[in-house]
């Protein structure tokens, strides 16, 4: 049974907020001392250290593809460095197996470890940032500034989803030891499916469309809010502390009084995708 299965809606409206990178400020931390160095060493990439984790990072936290799953950045890194290093053997099933598998996981690719090594090296990675991930100074995670309240404004009128593709012993973890999770009546992580499948099911519970609010960090978010035409609040990077502040002071208002779709979320989606080297 599913966590689809045992939920239903309270309220006519529903704010799906993502984690890493949008309400905590995780994303910079666990990018640059775990998923990047943690795949220099699994491959031996110590020779080319700093180009490689710097390009990690343009291409995980600096531009469009911020935030896409932890398999999908590998497979995109790993296909860099046998372009431009050395080569990577079965980087072709790697991205064959990001391009078609029904779910990105450590579950579903431990299925695949008979197919090839780098299946079982994608394996140890992902398993070995998720221990050094654990290991991090909990003081240096926490929510960016406005998060608890906002919450707790928000929840008065509206069911709370968290819509992540982090594993889902980290959500848990993380959203319990910050107070997040008293606000919280959902929480939908890698292991139940894409964003934009966690959204689609949410919608069946009932909720009109308009009525769900989609709040990410990352061109996947607005593209998953998107593909189910629901609304998108973007958070910005580098700039997260000021979004969540017109999240709550301006935002929210418009969304429950059925303003904020039009001239007002393209311009703050304008933003987003200038913010992060795209255009609009």
């Amino acid at each position: 049974m599913s966590a689809f299965d045992i939920f239903w809606k309270s309220k006519d409206r529903i704010v799906c907020i993502d984690s890493d990178g949008c309400a905590v400020d995780t994303m910079n931390i666990k990018h640059i001392r775990c998923f990047g160095p943690c795949m220099v060493d699994e491959w031996d990439l110590g020779k080319w250290r700093n180009e490689i984790l710097n390009r990690w990072n343009e291409i995980n936290l600096f531009s469009m593809t911020r935030g896409i799953n932890r398999f999908k950045g590998l497979a995109l890194m790993l296909a860099e460095v046998d372009e431009k290093y050395c080569a990577i053997e079965g980087i072709d099933a790697l991205k064959d197996w990001v391009d078609n598998a029904a779910e990105l996981s450590n579950a579903s690719l431990d299925k695949m470890i008979d197919k090839g090594s780098i299946f079982s090296k994608a394996l140890k990675w992902s398993k070995s940032v998720n221990s050094l991930i654990e290991k991090l100074p909990k003081e240096e995670i926490k929510p960016f500034h406005g998060v608890r309240e906002a919450f707790k404004m928000i929840h008065e009128f509206c069911d709370i989803a968290v819509v992540s593709s982090a594993n889902p012993e980290a959500v848990r973890a993380e959203w319990e030891r910050l107070g997040l999770l008293e606000y919280v009546d959902l929480i939908c992580t890698q292991d139940m499916g894409s964003k934009s499948f966690c959204i689609g099911e949410i919608l069946k519970k009932g909720y009109e469309p308009e009525h769900v609010l989609m709040c990410g960090d990352a061109p996947g978010d607005e593209n998953a809010a998107a593909e189910n035409g629901v609304l998108f609040f973007p958070i910005l990077v580098n700039h997260e502390n000021e979004s969540w502040s017109e999240l709550k002071d301006k935002a929210f208002s418009l969304f429950v009084s059925d303003s904020y779709s039009g001239a007002y979320q393209n311009e703050l989606l304008r933003r987003f995708e200038s913010n992060l080297g795209g255009i609009r």
